[in-house]
């Protein structure tokens, strides 16, 4: 019984995330044109995406303990001053989570 719930449970799972990615393609596909509320959330939604992460990033940051929010801005100018640099965002949120780590693993 517990063997088949498993089963049912994953295929289930893979059979949601196929429809969803496949959706979009079936809805817009072919010679249809794009709505333009569509067009104006995939312009939109990455940059909200991005501010909300920041603010649930640093939303935890106490000044009056140690180390007194230090790595987390370190780490936020150190993004900011890559992605300004190499117009990355990859490489923009890699190294600011590496950086991170490191200050808060070895530093802090």
């Amino acid at each position: 019984m517990n063997k088949l719930h498993d089963i049912l449970l994953v295929a289930t799972v893979s059979g949601v995330t196929i429809l969803l990615r496949f959706l979009p393609f079936w809805i817009f596909g072919g010679n249809r044109k794009t709505p333009k509320v569509i067009t104006y959330l995939g312009e939109v939604l990455p940059y909200a995406i991005m501010g909300m992460l920041v603010v649930y990033c640093l939303r935890g940051i106490s000044f009056f303990l140690t180390p007194f929010g230090i790595p987390e801005f370190l780490a936020v100018a150190l993004v900011v001053i890559l992605h300004w640099w190499k117009r990355n965002t990859l490489l923009s949120i890699l190294g600011g989570t590496l950086f991170y780590m490191f200050l808060v693993q070895v530093v802090f």
